[in-house]
């Protein structure tokens, strides 16, 4: 297991942090029967990949991977039934099903890649680094939703989001909060995922905004949020062998793990667990900072991420 040894930040030059960058382009491209919708951000280097959370999109990687690029190519994938990926019928929506489409996505680089992942996005891509370790060069997770059975309702914007997890209730509070407004789930968004929202341009609401409004149009959004949800936690209680706590051990990869000291939807207090866990694994606490560092936080991130990079590179991580 590994100890505590300090995640560096790197110092080296990184482009100016440009939040009026619209999304990265996207294309269609076939995995297994999937067609995906990938954001690609052109770069120098091998691959990254990233991997959104539970109700995001690819989107959600657009400044950290602008930051990124002048070391890697940049591809943010949209889950099957997220962003634009329309889910092909029988897709069941588990963890592991959506590992799998992640795995096949990276096997067609022909090396393996930078992965990142976000909350479920994270807890994605522990599959992904423990199963098949030669598709994954570094892996970086922030906030990776580890099994954490105790939510604080008080710590929410709206309670609901934790009883929709739920359970008998689960659906009838799913069906609540799908009469919710595009602005309703920006907000919603905005205060659950961020310590500050004030700290989000405008122009990443108007984004949001519009990125729900297509949401809205697709008929299969919501049974795909519902589903994963399930799957998430299904997947929390899952014992033995196939619980990300015997996971996590599995994975050989040099992992970064990123985690905001105010995040409210999987606690700060499951990073140590999670960062000891990982053979190679080091922890960063982010000051003031919620459950999407990537977005909140993308220069800090940036340069955690390429402090472990540099580190690898020189035997010392």
């Amino acid at each position: 297991m590994s100890t505590f040894i300090p995640a560096p930040l790197s110092t080296a030059e990184l482009p100016p942090l440009d939040t009026g960058q619209p999304p990265w382009p996207g294309e269609f491209r076939q995995v297994d029967d999937h067609e995906v919708h990938i954001r690609v951000t052109p770069g120098d280097g091998p691959p990254a990949v990233y991997v959104h959370g539970l109700g995001g999109s690819a989107t959600n990687w657009t400044d950290l991977a602008a930051q990124l690029r002048g070391h890697v190519s940049g591809h943010a994938i949209d889950l099957p039934g997220f962003g634009r990926s329309e889910p092909i019928p029988g897709y069941d929506f588990s963890l592991a099903t959506h590992a799998r489409t992640v795995v096949r996505y990276v096997e067609t680089f022909g090396e393996p890649v930078h992965l990142f992942g976000n909350s479920m996005g994270g807890a994605i891509s522990v599959i992904v680094a423990a199963t098949r370790p030669d598709l994954v060069r570094t892996l970086t997770l922030v906030s990776p939703a580890v099994p954490d059975l105790r939510p604080r309702l008080d710590r929410m914007s709206d309670p609901r989001m934790a009883l929709a997890y739920l359970p008998v209730i689960g659906a009838r509070v799913r069906r609540e909060l799908a009469k919710l407004t595009p602005h309703d789930r920006t907000r919603q968004m905005l205060e659950l995922c961020f310590a500050d929202p004030g700290v989000v341009p405008g122009n990443r609401i108007e984004e949001s905004i519009a990125e729900n409004e297509e949401r809205a149009r697709q008929k299969w959004a919501g049974q795909a949020l519902n589903r994963s949800t399930v799957g998430l936690m299904t997947h929390w209680l899952t014992p033995g062998a196939r619980s990300l706590w015997r996971l996590l051990p599995q994975v050989q990869a040099p992992t970064l793990v990123l985690w905001g000291d105010r995040d409210r939807l999987v606690s700060v207090r499951k990073g140590p667990r999670t960062a000891r866990s990982l053979p190679r694994g080091r922890l960063l606490v982010l000051a003031n900072t919620g459950h999407v560092a990537q977005m909140e936080r993308p220069a800090t991130v940036a340069r955690a991420v390429l402090g472990m990079w540099e580190a690898v590179e020189r035997d010392a991580w």
